[in-house]
């Protein structure tokens, strides 16, 4: 049987074009409807990769089929999916995701490369190791298709912080349905009468179907190949050494390399690398490392960086300090709270989400990641996330009973972080076709860290972040009173003092949602019951393009250890706004 390719072609201006590796999958296996007709579901996710699609079906299965959406490129063809190579002409892989470390591993295990694509390697480690082993070796983020129809194996995978998305659905009748975004499936025809269970796909773990002569499958095998707190099985390749004394002058030496080490990785770019900058710590110290080690490696253009906010927002006025520090080349986005509220209904479509903070802190970051599409010729954008989880950034720290209890809450952070912080973050720049870097969810600096006593980690002299803050003092790295800047929400911090976005937005709500929908709330939403008009608003709009499909949210996010009914860091009574420290 022939394969069957439908590759459409859409072009745009940007600059500078080479590969880029944000983009979007999409796969059934096993379908009952014609894939002509199935095609049009993996559209819903052609802002991942706005620039050239492709869908191919399987040799064989004529039910079978690949969808990949790619970002710009110079060669048409060059870096298209699903890969296959002349080595292994039974394996198929649709990934989206970078591995920082398969020149390494090329070198190490003398691998024979055929393309210059990052993801071939896992072709090779699959092959010589299977699926669990070659996930574990990954340096990097991603999530995976993998076929081997010399074997009839359909494989899953998934990066240990889930930064790159993926979801799945399995009907009873063994239908599989795979996609980077939720909205790619819930179209999906198929012949059963009540709708699919969509869920995300775990992170840090690997799923193994069989394949049967009709295109159905079966999962044999779903296993946990890397957990946080563990140092990852590719360490052993790489080059950074470290003591293993727990001495403070040693430990903070090590954070610094390691951390070094993250954004020198990540630097692996054909494209415009910039910064997004609020003027917090994690962003200061990813945008200045980021200046650093670029001036070191020559890169041909300066460092940009963005930051958005209203004119006296906290946010805005630090961003500019630290860029004036680091000389990048800064822009500014003035955020007004019309704009603000007008953008939430297209957020929480990209977002596929009703969670109240993850809403809240969305808004400035998609109508940031919208300028710097629209307005510049960076793509490849370094972020902060993952930093607050890790070294116990939030404000609530403060009250955690014991470092016991502080360091299993940031493990529990960590592993939620693909349905929070992560997800925001992949989301909004995604939705304008950029492609995210976040240096301090590396797996080996987040495994050190973890590693650390207890009593390291917690805040100090009534400071979070102590740690990681004292590492990097005395480099003038960036200004010391941003350094020592006390935690800002980013939905906070991107306004007035004097009114904030989440002032605000509840406001705004007061004039929407009346009391009669509140006090039913808890009877019109069972699950995750709104205890306020904003996030019954929040709801209203979900389940207006998700009807149905409020399990994708477990539960909210809120702090710990305190009376909290509301996310934001200004209703915490232990909150001090920056013109009080």
């Amino acid at each position: 049987m022939k394969i069957t390719v439908i590759i459409i072609i859409f072009r745009t201006k940007l600059k500078i074009s080479r590969s880029g590796k944000m983009c979007g999958i999409w796969a059934l296996f096993g379908s009952d409807e014609c894939l002509s007709v199935q095609c049009t579901s993996a559209m819903k996710i052609s802002h991942r990769g706005p620039d050239a699609f492709r869908f191919e079906n399987v040799n064989g299965f004529t039910n079978c089929c690949f969808g990949f959406h790619r970002l710009a490129i110079v060669d048409q063809l060059y870096g298209m999916q699903p890969l296959r190579i002349k080595k292994f002409p039974f394996l198929w892989l649709c990934y989206n995701g970078e591995i920082y470390n398969h020149h390494k591993l090329g070198e190490q295990l003398d691998f024979d490369y055929q393309t210059k694509m990052d993801g071939e390697v896992l072709l090779h480690l699959y092959d010589r190791f299977g699926v669990k082993k070659m996930a574990s070796l990954l340096d990097g983020v991603f999530a995976f298709i993998l076929l081997d129809t010399s074997n009839r194996k359909v494989c899953l995978g998934r990066d240990t912080y889930g930064v790159r998305p993926m979801f799945k659905f399995l009907t009873e009748d063994g239908f599989l349905g795979v996609c980077s975004e939720a909205k790619g499936l819930i179209n999906v025809s198929h012949g059963l009468t009540s709708p699919t269970n969509i869920v995300a796909f775990p992170p840090g773990f690997v799923e193994i179907f069989d394949l049967k002569p009709t295109g159905k499958v079966q999962s044999i095998q779903i296993e946990e190949f890397h957990c946080c707190t563990k140092e990852p099985a590719h360490a052993m390749y790489d080059s950074v050494e470290m003591s293993t004394s727990f001495n403070e002058k040693m430990v903070k030496s090590n954070i610094k390399a390691l951390f070094e080490n993250a954004v020198k990785k990540r630097l692996m770019a054909h494209r415009r690398i910039g910064c997004l900058l609020s003027g917090g710590l994690d962003s200061s110290l990813v945008a200045a490392t980021l200046v650093k080690l670029a001036t070191e490696e020559k890169l041909p253009y300066p460092i940009q960086t963005f930051s958005i906010g209203t004119d006296d927002s906290p946010d805005i006025l630090a961003a500019r300090k630290v860029a004036a520090h680091i000389g990048s080349e800064h822009h500014e986005v003035n955020f007004s709270i019309e704009e603000g509220i007008e953008a939430v209904e297209e957020v929480i479509f990209h977002l596929e989400t009703y969670d109240i903070t993850t809403i809240r802190a969305s808004v400035g970051m998609y109508l940031l990641s919208k300028y710097i599409r629209q307005k510049t010729d960076s793509v490849v954008i370094f972020s902060g996330e993952g930093s607050d989880e890790l070294t116990q950034g939030y404000i609530y720290f403060h009250k955690a009973p014991s470092p016991k209890a502080a360091a299993e809450e940031s493990v529990r952070l960590m592993k939620e972080l693909f349905l929070f912080d992560v997800l925001r973050a992949d989301r909004t720049t995604a939705a304008f076709g950029l492609e995210l870097r976040v240096p301090f969810l590396d797996h080996r600096f987040t495994a050190y860290y973890m590693s650390l006593p207890e009593e390291m980690r917690i805040p100090k002299n009534g400071v979070e972040k102590h740690l990681l803050r004292d590492a990097f003092k005395g480099l003038n790295l960036i200004p010391d009173e941003i350094l020592w800047r006390r935690k800002e929400a980013f939905s906070d911090g991107l306004t007035s003092l004097k009114k904030s976005w989440y002032t605000s937005l509840q406001e705004h709500m007061e004039s929407v949602v009346n009391d009669d929908l509140m006090e039913k709330a808890h009877k019109t939403f069972p699950h995750n019951p709104p205890r306020t008009k904003e996030a019954y608003f929040f709801r209203q709009v979900f389940e207006k393009q998700y009807p149905g499909r409020a399990q994708w949210l477990s539960h909210y996010w809120m702090p710990r250890w305190i009376n909290a009914t509301d996310p934001s860091a200004r209703t915490l009574t232990i909150y001090k706004p920056v013109k009080d420290q």
